[in-house]
């Protein structure tokens, strides 16, 4: 009697592991691609997102100090 090794069962094992691992992966993009649209900051075109909100001249004082 000839025997299988094992090592088709453990590839197919991992080989499972490695598809749920892309489709929790996916899952979690089309997740954070839905919140951002949602959010929706609009910010006017021309002005830069880094920037944006930034008052000039002396800052109001943190909370924490």
């Amino acid at each position: 009697m000839a025997r299988r090794s094992s090592s088709t069962f453990k590839k197919r094992q991992k080989e499972m592991a490695r598809q749920e691992r892309r489709q929790d992966k996916e899952a979690r993009r089309i997740q954070r691609k839905k919140e951002r649209d949602e959010r929706g900051t609009v910010i006017p075109p021309g002005e830069d997102p880094d920037i944006a909100g930034i008052r000039p001249g002396p800052q109001p004082p943190r909370e924490d100090e």
